[in-house]
């Protein structure tokens, strides 16, 4: 099987990587550019675990392919905080809040929050266990990252220039 480049943008930065046709994002991500936020668990798009942002949109990337995201944009949980060292008002949310046990669905359930932040600074309590309910936890109480995200969307507004 033949590699072929795919350009994409990743946190921000143009990315160019050879993959062969058939490699996942989620391996793409980790395996070829040692980005280890997306996990792997159920390996068949049912959790959450590896969900990433594909144009903004949450996706699991264990069941895209790499070569779909040719000329698109790619956010993972490393790309959220400008320096990679101050965290975002949503991930301190997720501090805050003790949300996760043992961390495991954390970036996919806060990717997912993002991506619903970034289109609905207000959101309701019933859009936030909508926007995650893609996303499995095994371990914690799912109210707790309502809590979060809840918390998040009021910091976030407390900041806007507007506000």
């Amino acid at each position: 099987m033949n590699n072929e480049a795919v350009e994409f943008t990743l946190n921000g930065k143009l990315t160019r990587v050879l993959i062969r046709p058939k490699d996942l994002l989620s391996e793409v991500l980790r395996e070829k550019l040692g980005l280890m936020s997306a996990k792997i668990a159920c390996d068949e798009g049912t959790c959450g675990s590896c969900t990433v942002l594909l144009d903004g949109e949450p996706v699991y990337s264990c069941i895209v392919l790499g070569l779909d995201c040719n000329a698109k944009s790619v956010e993972t949980l490393e790309g959220l905080s400008e320096d990679g060292q101050n965290l975002t008002p949503l991930q301190e949310s997720f501090l805050t809040t003790n949300s996760a046990q043992c961390g495991f669905c954390t970036p996919g359930m806060i990717m997912s929050a993002k991506s619903l932040l970034d289109k609905n600074s207000e959101p309701t309590r019933e859009e936030v266990k909508v926007a995650l309910s893609g996303n499995v936890c095994r371990c914690t109480d799912y109210s707790r990252y309502i809590n979060a995200v809840l918390l998040a969307a009021k910091k976030i507004r407390s900041k806007a220039p507007n506000a």
